[in-house]
């Protein structure tokens, strides 16, 4: 099928709730069907708004919180919860493996219309999450995963707010579960499920497993299915949906340091041509608003100096310089900086038409560590149909899936 043809064959994306009386409720119909990946540090406001300005009217999720610490009123979590004034679709990522607790997390959430949308997370491999039963370990216990996934929908229905669910293959290849938990989340009521295409095991290494994603296509009807993983470039995206039939993508890694990817994405999907990789100086443009809007918003929420900004941003610069030839002192030097003034002082010091070398869209960016160890609870798989809730109500922060 040729990449024309491909596009013409696909159709936008809807994230529609519904009320408790069956009327219709928040939503969008998304187009390219494109979705921003939650992650943990790096998809506040400044990046989302940064990410939006090149791509429109996509849907950009926010940090994931957690539902107790949420419930619990941890004053972090709640100043999480932020969203730009432009942001007109409101989305957030959700975790919880405790049905009540996570109906009362999606209840404070909607009564106080605070988003528009809610993504509940199935996908943390995190050892301190799943020694505990929760992240990827809920998929295990069926009853359980069915129980908060009906909690979320059922609290969500009373404002209109869409329940989507994103989750991995499962644990490891003796204990896959991704069409079990797609059907599950599917008849429980969510509108649609996403899949990061590597078991919990596999963490972010080797490459992602796109056959799994045309499996849970293939096995679960009557829901839209989104693909997750080793999506770097726009030619990415459109050759997921090719091969495995998915109804839309998520983005992760591959836009870390590339906020541009999502004007590729836009211009991909509509038949237009990709343009070429910008120059150095574009991109040092980008890194300096970047920052700028990232210490602003730290400002807005209450810091009165900038350092916690400028540690946050030091992780972007070797992501932006990822593929340009700048060499290993200056990326030092970008790892290092402790105001904005050293931010502009060493961009102005580069020679801005250094083009990416070849290839280097495709260099990895983020999380690339894998396999992990992944450890379950003493017993846990002895006893995978009860409703034991896992003991994670003391999290405050965990990294997602």
């Amino acid at each position: 099928m040729s990449t024309a043809a491909a596009t013409t064959a696909m159709k936008p994306l809807a994230i529609r709730g519904t009320t408790t009386d069956g009327s219709p409720g928040r939503g969008i119909d998304v187009w390219p069907p494109v979705v921003l990946a939650p992650m943990a540090g790096v998809t506040n406001a400044p990046f989302r708004s940064l990410c939006r300005s090149f791509g429109p009217g996509l849907v950009y999720v926010n940090e994931m919180i957690m539902a107790a610490a949420l419930v619990y009123g941890n004053s972090r979590t709640r100043s999480m919860v932020t969203f730009a004034p432009d942001e007109h679709f409101r989305s957030m990522q959700l975790y919880g493996s405790d049905p009540v607790i996570v109906e009362r997390a999606v209840d404070i959430l909607g009564s106080e219309n605070l988003v528009d949308h809610i993504d509940l997370n199935f996908g943390c491999p995190a050892a301190k999450v799943t020694r505990k039963g929760g992240g990827a370990a809920v998929p295990l216990k069926k009853n359980l995963l069915s129980e908060i996934v009906r909690a979320a929908v059922r609290a969500g229905s009373r404002y209109g707010i869409p329940i989507t669910c994103k989750f991995r293959m499962g644990i490891n290849e003796e204990l896959m579960t991704f069409i079990d938990t797609g059907k599950i989340c599917r008849d429980a009521g969510a509108v649609t499920i996403a899949l990061h295409a590597r078991t919990a095991q596999q963490h972010y290494a080797p490459s992602a497993r796109w056959e799994a994603i045309a499996q849970l296509k293939q096995q679960v009807d009557g829901i839209p299915v989104l693909g997750n993983g080793d999506i770097w470039c726009a030619d990415d995206a459109l050759r997921m949906m090719h091969e495995t039939g998915c109804d839309g993508v998520v983005i992760g890694r591959g836009c870390l340091g590339k906020p541009w990817l999502f004007r590729d994405l836009v211009d991909a999907f509509n038949g237009r041509p990709v343009r070429s990789a910008p120059l150095l100086g574009e991109v040092l443009d980008v890194m300096i608003s970047h920052a700028e809007a990232l210490m602003q918003h730290h400002r807005d929420n209450g810091r009165n100096d900038d350092t916690k900004g400028i540690r946050e941003f030091r992780k972007h610069c070797g992501w932006y310089l990822t593929g340009y030839p700048v060499g290993p002192d200056v990326r030092r030097q970008f790892a290092e900086v402790s105001t904005l003034e050293e931010v502009r002082a060493l961009a102005a010091s580069l020679d801005h038409s250094l083009a990416l070398v070849a290839g280097g869209e495709r260099l990895p960016r983020g999380h690339t560590n894998g396999p992990i160890n992944v450890v379950l609870p003493h017993g846990y798989l002895d006893h995978l149909d009860d409703l034991q809730v896992p003991d994670d109500a003391m999290l405050t922060t965990m990294s997602g899936g």
